[in-house]
């Protein structure tokens, strides 16, 4: 059992996933552009580098459409045209929690202080956690991508904690991404808590591994009945 004063958590992929049809929002890019279509979502998805919470979204989607684009013989694609249809019918109100998720943020609340650390745009990742009822559920929240510097650099758990006034060596991260999240708060002095998924963790080394945001309690010795 560990004795945490503050618990941050990540966003997307971690308490939070969306609900848009991505088959139908991935056709509808395409109509909209005037584009033959080409691959599928779960192919963008692949070619996507890092986690969906990016400070470039337009950059992000472009490069993944690019390399989808050349894997089917399409380098005449507009990919960058794509790529902003896409950010602008992807719908941010669109989201619900994770599993275990209100039980992990209940947790942490009886724990300690509770923060976020997201590299999400402060505008959409405010939509989401209005959409999800968590506007008031953090003591601080940082969106990254308003910083210089992104997870998994330190600069964000750094003014996290700062906010929350705790240590890093008193504080738990509670992440999906191992590059981003496990690796970012390891470098930075915080034990990570990784939410398992199926990339698994390579070489990286988590304190904590969850299968489900359901396990937190045990971890902070929480009984949340």
């Amino acid at each position: 059992m560990a004795n945490f004063e503050a618990v941050l958590f990540d966003l997307d992929g971690t308490l939070c996933q969306r609900t848009q049809d991505t088959e139908t929002l991935y056709a509808r890019v395409f109509e909209r552009v005037g584009e033959d279509p080409f691959g599928a979502p779960s192919d963008l998805w692949t070619a996507l580098s890092g986690p969906p919470d990016h400070d470039d979204p337009i950059g992000y989607y472009g490069a993944g459409f690019a390399r989808v684009a050349a894997q089917h013989d399409r380098s005449d694609a507009d990919t960058l045209a794509l790529a902003r249809e896409l950010v602008a019918a992807i719908d941010d109100s669109a989201v619900e929690l994770l599993p275990g998720a209100s039980v992990a943020l209940d947790a942490a609340a009886a724990a300690g202080q509770v923060g976020l650390v997201t590299n999400g745009p402060a505008d959409s990742q405010r939509t989401k956690l209005d959409a999800l009822g968590l506007g008031d559920r953090f003591d601080a929240v940082v969106f990254a991508a308003e910083l210089p510097r992104a997870k998994p650099h330190a600069l964000p758990f750094e003014r996290a904690l700062d906010d929350l006034g705790v240590a890093p060596d008193r504080a738990l991260y509670v992440g999906n991404s191992v590059e981003y999240d496990v690796a970012g708060s390891q470098n930075t002095g915080l034990a990570a808590a990784w939410l398992r998924n199926e990339q698994g963790p390579g070489s990286y080394d988590p304190e904590y591994t969850l299968n489900s945001l359901a396990d937190l309690p045990e971890v902070l010795g929480v009984n949340n009945e």
